[in-house]
């Protein structure tokens, strides 16, 4: 193994870390803002209301 492996390598993994790391916060965010969503367009529980009979 040549010494550019050395900093070849664990510079390769450290920007699959670092890609992973936006690319996971990307989407829990997304997911966060979906859950928000799902939550406001939900109406709130009514009261049922009598049936006339």
């Amino acid at each position: 193994m040549t010494a550019g492996h050395f900093f070849y390598i664990p510079s390769i993994l450290l920007l699959g870390v670092v890609i992973g790391w936006i690319l996971g916060s990307r989407a829990a965010a997304d997911a966060y803002a979906a859950q928000l969503r799902k939550i406001k367009s939900t109406p709130t529980a009514q009261p049922p209301t009598p049936k006339a009979s």
